[in-house]
C-alpha cells in the first residue's frame, strides 16, 4: 500500500482527482469503478472543474459504480444512479450508455446481480477503483462478515450503515434497508485501487486498515492482499496513526 498523506478534505479530493485525470488522458479507454457518499464529492466536482476549463475527455471512458439500493429507480432522487448523473455524469462529456450503476428496481434481483458480473467481464474488469471507507470497515456495501470470495450481491445493511446514510434522505425510515453491491472478489480483481479516507471519523477504520490482520470482521483488510492500492488520507483521519507501510 502507498499512503499519501494531505492536509484537508480539499487538499484529498484534488490530489484524487489529479490522480484520475492523469490516467484519463494516459488511457482515454480507460474503466473507472466509482463510489458515491460524501467521501468522493469533491473528488468529482474537481473532474468537472477540469473537464470545464482543460477539457479533459470522457467519451472514452467506461464507469462502473460499486452499488444500487434495492427498490429505487434511476429517477429517484436518493438513488445512486441520480446521485452520478448530478455529481459527476451530467457535467461531462461522457456517454451515459458507458456509464453502469446496478438497477435496483429490477423484478428479479439476483439476476441483475448475475447481468452485472457479466458485464464487467465483458468489458474486462475495472482499470482504477475508487473506494471510500465505512467506519466498521466496509467497502462498497460489503458489511462486516462478508466473505471474501464473494461476487456482486444482495446484501442488508446494518443499522450503522442506514444510519450513516440517512442524511442523504428525509428520515432514516426512508433509507432502504438492501442494496445490490459489487462483492469483495469482485472489487479485488480491479487492476488498481484509489483508497479515499478523510475525517477524525475514519481514524480508527484507517488505523486497523494499517494495523489490524486480514479477516472478514473487518472487509477493508482485504486491500492488504491487493497488489495496487494507494491511500490519499487527510490529517484528521491520520491523526496519531503510526504509518507501518
Amino acid at each position: 500500500m502507498k499512503i499519501i498523506e494531505v492536509k484537508n478534505y480539499q487538499q484529498m479530493s484534488n490530489k484524487a482527482a489529479e490522480y484520475i485525470i492523469e490516467k484519463v488522458i494516459k488511457y482515454p479507454s480507460i474503466t473507472l469503478g466509482l463510489a458515491t457518499g460524501g467521501t468522493p464529492i469533491g473528488t468529482y466536482r474537481k473532474l468537472i472543474e477540469d473537464h470545464q476549463k482543460n477539457e479533459t475527455s470522457y467519451q472514452k471512458v467506461t464507469t462502473f459504480n460499486l452499488d444500487e439500493y434495492i427498490g429505487l429507480s434511476g429517477e429517484n432522487k436518493n438513488s445512486y444512479r441520480y446521485f452520478m448523473n448530478e455529481q459527476l455524469f451530467n457535467h461531462i462529456d461522457i456517454k451515459k450508455t458507458k456509464t453502469y450503476v446496478p438497477r435496483g428496481d429490477v423484478d428479479d434481483v439476483q439476476k441483475e446481480c448475475l447481468y452485472y458480473e457479466e458485464l464487467l467481464a465483458k468489458h474486462g474488469g475495472v482499470d482504477l477503483q475508487i473506494l471510500g471507507i465505512g467506519s466498521n470497515g466496509h467497502i462498497g456495501f460489503n458489511e462486516p462478515g462478508t466473505s471474501f470470495e464473494s461476487k456482486t450481491h444482495i446484501v442488508n445493511l446494518t443499522p450503522s450503515t442506514i444510519q450513516a446514510n440517512a442524511r442523504f434522505f428525509n428520515r432514516v425510515k426512508e433509507v432502504p434497508t438492501k442494496a445490490i453491491t459489487m462483492g469483495i472478489s469482485t472489487i479485488m480483481k480491479s487492476k488498481e485501487i484509489l483508497l479515499l479516507i478523510s475525517g477524525e471519523t475514519k481514524r480508527d477504520a484507517l488505523f486497523r486498515l494499517l494495523n489490524g490482520d486480514v479477516n472478514e470482521s473487518f472487509p477493508a483488510s482485504v486491500l492488504k492482499n491487493h497488489p495496487s492500492v494507494t491511500i490519499i488520507a487527510d490529517e484528521a483521519a491520520v491523526a496519531d496513526i503510526k504509518i507501518q507501510c
